[in-house]
């Protein structure tokens, strides 16, 4: 299991575990977490899973791909540290990730 940290736009964090082989998006979702809509239910057809990765997991968990890219185009306050979380596959390496979700997603 992987332990990941959702840091809400306020600061509140909320800890989950994840098994290795889901996604962060799954993660988020299976546990509630607010802020995730996850309205194409990880298909990479929208942004609403997007999440700010903190600096000290950013080579971790990868760069995004094309269709990544193309898809955070459709999201609210783009940063270099932005990813979908429906396209970081959890491994025990992540365990201890910790991503901010932004103020709103689209």
């Amino acid at each position: 299991m992987a332990r990941i940290t959702f840091i809400q736009p306020n600061g509140t964090e909320n800890t989950v575990e994840a098994e290795p082989g889901m996604t962060v998006m799954e993660a988020a979702v299976k546990n509630s977490v607010r802020g995730i809509a996850a309205e194409c239910g990880g298909a990479c057809s929208c942004a609403t899973c997007h999440v700010y990765v903190e600096d000290d997991w950013r080579q971790a968990t990868g760069e995004p791909e094309a269709m990544e890219e193309d898809m955070l185009d459709f999201a609210f306050d783009v940063r270099p540290e932005s990813r979908l979380s429906c396209q970081i596959k959890v491994t025990s390496e992540l365990d201890g990730l910790r991503v901010r979700i932004p103020e709103k997603q689209f």
